[in-house]
């Protein structure tokens, strides 16, 4: 009974999306450009050395998106925390403050589609901090860049959700002992609330 009820809302949420899809795209059309600020957050996951040291973790994040009136593509400022524990986590956890800059594309998809996709791309400044157990924590401000693709989900004129993947290459050198001497990669997977303001 209780999968019913999920499967019965589940199937409700979908309806209400598909009722009001492309109300967001209208509005864009009829007021020019395109203002949309968000926020989410998700799990973080290590990729190569980074994985062999740390756990998957999680991440909030709040974005700022500009795109212009009948354009394809916009941009996207950023900006994110992230933790992720070491393995074991008695030994601490690394933590990051970053902020990227991103060029995103939303393809193109019929007026009333449900769903938009999107790919984006960019780079950033990522500050990557080591805080072992019973040890003083070292910090290092790196450069680095992400790509990645997701999907909008408008409900409303002015509200929509979205889920997104991006992976991180954060730029360290060989002389790094902080990394290992080698780039730290990841990818956070974020479902969030994105808000069009008029």
């Amino acid at each position: 009974m209780k999968g019913l009820f999920k499967a019965i809302a589940a199937l409700g949420v979908v309806a209400a999306l598909g009722a009001t899809s492309a109300q967001a795209q209208q509005a864009q059309n009829e007021s020019g450009n395109l203002i949309t600020v968000g926020a989410g957050g998700g799990i973080a996951i290590p990729l190569g050395d980074y994985s062999d040291a740390t756990k998957t973790g999680w991440d909030l994040g709040a974005a700022f998106q500009f795109k212009p009136a009948k354009s394809p593509v916009g941009f996207q400022i950023d900006g994110a925390y992230q933790q992720n524990k070491f393995d074991p986590s008695s030994f601490g956890k690394t933590e990051w403050w970053y902020g990227t800059g991103n060029i995103v594309f939303w393809l193109r998809v019929a007026a009333e589609t449900r769903i938009r996709p999107y790919i984006l791309g960019g780079g950033g400044v990522y500050n990557y901090k080591v805080k072992p157990t019973g040890l003083s924590s070292i910090s290092k401000t790196k450069f680095g860049i992400n790509a990645g693709a997701g999907f909008d989900f408008d409900f409303g004129q002015n509200a929509g959700v979205y889920i997104e993947g991006r992976f991180h290459d954060v730029f360290f050198s060989d002389t790094d002992a902080i990394s290992g001497g080698s780039n730290l990669k990841f990818i956070p997977i974020n479902v969030g609330l994105r808000y069009h303001v008029r």
